[in-house]
């Protein structure tokens, strides 16, 4: 698929997360073999008490952008094989500011499991606000 095709399709395949898509706002920016980029837009409803992105709308982001990566190349059938096994987040910063981008890649894909590696980062300042590691399981 080209790239833009792979973009549209996995769109409509991954406009059937809701909870990512409608009540976070996440939208898919970028696919490619196993590579995506995924955004937010932080509002108000992100926020914790402390007035920054909650945790949870981070890892969300970033479980979001693991999965349209590891699926990347299943999404022709629409057939999500790959599914999280374990995360990990590292919170490095606080999350202020009107964007999130999420940039995840790979660092082994393997037949049955695969490890992706996921940064979070403020577009405006390039500031690094969280790594997450995720073992994926093909199922």
């Amino acid at each position: 698929m080209e790239t833009s095709e792979l973009i549209n399709r996995a769109r409509t395949v991954f406009n059937n997360d809701c909870f990512a898509t409608e009540a976070t706002g996440i939208v898919i920016n970028h696919v490619d073999y196993h590579t995506a980029q995924c955004s937010l837009t932080l509002d108000r409803r992100h926020h914790n008490a402390r007035g920054v992105a909650m945790g949870g709308v981070l890892f969300t982001l970033a479980d979001f952008a693991t999965a349209v990566a590891a699926n990347s190349d299943c999404l022709s059938d629409s057939n999500l094989h790959w599914v999280s096994l374990d995360s990990t987040i590292h919170f490095l910063s606080p999350a202020i500011g009107s964007q999130l981008t999420a940039n995840t890649s790979p660092l082994k894909l393997g037949r049955t499991t695969s490890l992706y590696q996921t940064i979070i980062e403020n577009p405006d300042n390039g500031k690094r606000i969280a790594i997450v590691e995720t073992t994926m399981m093909y199922v």
